[in-house]
């Protein structure tokens, strides 16, 4: 059975789902900026006419798509730590985790979100909603540690909009190359560690 074949089967739902499913595949693999009309036909394999009439906004499935993509990597992170009591266990695997270079295809997403965010409304909503909750996942941990006296300091808010501050300046030096990958892991976990008391090595 053709994919054509398929959709037609699966109806408007059907085609959505693939569309959706097409889109993400193209943004990891090019970026959100590569989810173009073409591309998607190609990749869904759907005609251009047929990809417009279920989609007719390109704008609003790049920010569809990201507030997905970005779901999918929250999600992750939340059920990785789950599992720890320790608030500085958890810390040192979410860094670890967005440092990893199997994390590079949601590093681009972010960076293409923040740069078409200036000119897609929807997007740019995505991408603050998405750091909000970063911020709250974050913050909790930190909150957690410090009330535990794990973390020296009290203004948990302060740390979590640094780590996003960090790791969000860390994506695009690494984006162009800019130091070495040990130097940005280095600049992140030194600093997060002066920021809550820690040895040098603890993260």
């Amino acid at each position: 059975m053709s994919t054509s074949d398929a959709f037609a089967q699966g109806g408007p739902h059907g085609r959505h789902a693939e569309i959706d499913a097409a889109a993400r595949t193209i943004a990891f693999s090019f970026g959100l900026s590569g989810i173009t009309l073409r591309r998607l036909a190609s990749t869904a394999g759907l005609s251009p006419g047929d990809i417009a009439a279920h989609e007719p906004s390109m704008t609003a499935l790049v920010a569809r798509t990201f507030e997905e993509l970005a779901g999918i990597e929250l999600n992750e992170a939340r059920r990785d730590i789950a599992g720890f009591d320790s608030a500085l266990e958890a810390l040192r695997l979410l860094v670890g985790s967005l440092l990893e270079d199997t994390h590079g295809n949601f590093n681009s997403v972010w960076a293409d979100a923040w740069s078409m965010g200036r000119h897609n409304v929807a997007l740019a909503r995505a991408a603050r909603d998405n750091m909000t909750a970063w911020h709250e996942l974050i913050c909790s941990v930190v909150r957690r540690g410090m009330e535990g006296r794990e973390f020296e300091g009290s203004d948990s808010d302060l740390v979590a909009l640094q780590f996003l501050a960090l790791i969000d300046s860390i994506t695009a030096y690494s984006l162009v190359d800019y130091r070495t990958a040990a130097e940005r892991s280095h600049l992140m976990r030194r600093t997060l560690e002066v920021s809550l008391g820690l040895a040098a090595g603890s993260l």
